[in-house]
């Protein structure tokens, strides 16, 4: 079998135009090494905590990562095979890491063409300095190569954190998580800013598993009487302020619509009393989730938390994955979402406030042009986050930017979020982004839509200063 090399082309992503691909090239050499901001990670907190070393190859670019285990999934390769864990109540023979590996590389031609492929190329040859392209005849080299350098010093997480210029990562964790793993991190004397971002959808969704119970644990962690609509939004309040405390600056939002409402309060109370019913309907669950939007905007307004929201995905489509897995396994699929008429109630009530910041993120980009540009374009509180999940692609990001850009300018937007579970995907993302953007950049250059000093400084902004501002960080 021919090995064949793993070469990164320094023009990657970059437009094909001579003229435009100079200015790209220049502008890319300015924001190339500027910090990482990465405010909607979704990294696990206990690594920086207890900076202890990853396992191996497997179990840090395969097992966590939902954009790889999907794709072989989709071709009939066993979630099982590739070590996932199921959830408790079922088994599964133990995996050996590297076989799991194997099969990465016997079908990691599945990816030709994909982010991934562009993620995972990056990582193996700048984070771990190989050079030789991953396949069938070079897999053992490297698992071995890689799983022996995350035995080394250089390559701990915290270490990885510093190397690759992050300046602030931001996790995402439940109203019922105690944050110990945060308050390790700030006791420990690192100088690495790992915070947090509530995210309180399993206390807020009644369709979420265990909702019930999850409002008994919210009860006793705050000492409120959950079970009132009072008490309720008391205990909201208690754990904001705490995760404030322990360093959020942003909540998090992750509902199957963008559907708000604002009922007087004693609508508001009986639909809290039906909610908390095991035979809640589906119809009342959403009525309660919109109204929780509201809720937790007028929570923002007052404690001055950055809310997102990121509407329009069916979460665990696939209901046998979930039955065995559980959530996020690669099986969030896009749905038509509405905005305009849907954020309206809660719009119409803090829309107009300059000190609010709401963040909207989609899967639809049907609405790109057509609703999210105009209602950030108008909204003093909205700010656009683009690329998540299907759309951190580079055709993604391209889109976007054509499809926003006219009518919402660069200013309502807030950078780039790489949102990921693999740790090591972080600085591959930035660095296509960046990439996008400044070709993007460059061809508003050459047709002389705007200066090239301009251009720089957007460039600037869009890799750091937007995100860092936003997210007040």
């Amino acid at each position: 079998m021919t090995t064949r090399l793993l070469q990164l082309h320094p023009d990657r992503l970059f437009p094909v135009d001579p003229e435009v691909r100079s200015i790209t090239r220049r502008l890319y050499a300015a924001v190339r090494d500027l910090p990482i901001i990465s405010p909607h990670g979704h990294t696990d907190p206990a690594w920086f905590a207890s900076d202890a070393p990853f396992e191996n190859a497997t179990a840090l670019l395969l097992q966590p990562d939902h954009y790889v285990f999907r794709m072989l999934y989709s071709q009939g390769i066993s979630l099982e095979s590739l070590g996932l864990t199921p959830v408790s109540g079922t088994s599964a023979p133990a995996v050996d890491p590297r076989e799991a590996w194997r099969i990465l590389a016997n079908h990691y031609h599945l990816f030709r063409g994909t982010p991934s492929r562009m993620w995972l190329d990056w990582v193996f040859a700048e984070a771990f300095g190989i050079d030789v392209q991953l396949d069938a005849g070079t897999a053992d080299h490297y698992y071995d190569h890689i799983t022996a350098q995350l035995a080394t010093p250089a390559f701990r997480p915290r270490a990885l954190f510093d190397r690759f210029g992050i300046e602030v990562i931001t996790t995402t964790e439940s109203p019922l998580d105690t944050l110990e793993h945060h308050q390790a991190i700030a006791a420990s004397g690192w100088q690495g800013r790992v915070l947090t971002a509530y995210r309180p959808d399993p206390v807020i969704d009644p369709e979420f598993e265990g909702f019930l119970d999850n409002l008994t644990r919210f009860g006793e962690l705050t000492g409120e009487d959950v079970f009132n609509w009072s008490g309720y939004l008391a205990a909201h309040r208690k754990r904001r302020a705490f995760f404030a405390q322990n360093g959020a600056t942003s909540t998090d939002h992750g509902h199957p619509t963008a559907q708000t409402a604002d009922l007087p309060r004693d609508e508001a109370e009986a639909l809290f009393a039906r909610v908390i019913r095991p035979d809640v309907t589906p119809g009342e669950a959403e009525l309660f989730r919109a109204q929780m939007l509201t809720e937790m905007a007028t929570m923002s307004a007052e404690d001055g938390l950055v809310m997102q929201i990121h509407p329009g995905a069916f979460r665990n489509h696939n209901p046998a994955v979930f039955a065995r897995f559980g959530r996020d396994k690669g099986a969030d699929m896009p749905s038509r979402t509405d905005f305009v008429n849907a954020l309206r109630p809660l719009l119409a009530r803090h829309g107009n406030n300059p000190d609010l910041t709401i963040i909207l993120f989609t899967l639809d980009e049907s609405v790109y042009a057509r609703e999210l540009a105009p209602l950030a374009g108008h909204y003093p509180a909205l700010k656009l986050g683009p690329a998540w999940w299907f759309h951190d692609s580079p055709e993604g990001m391209r889109r976007f930017r054509h499809a926003m850009t006219e009518t919402a300018g660069f200013y309502n937007t807030v950078g780039f979020n790489d949102d990921t579970r693999a740790f090591l995907s972080i600085p591959a993302r930035h660095d296509v982004a960046r990439r996008i953007d400044c070709g993007f950049l460059a061809q508003l250059v050459a047709e002389h839509r705007i200066e090239e000093w301009e251009a720089a400084e957007l460039a600037h902004d869009l890799s750091y200063t937007l995100a860092k501002k936003a997210y007040r960080l």
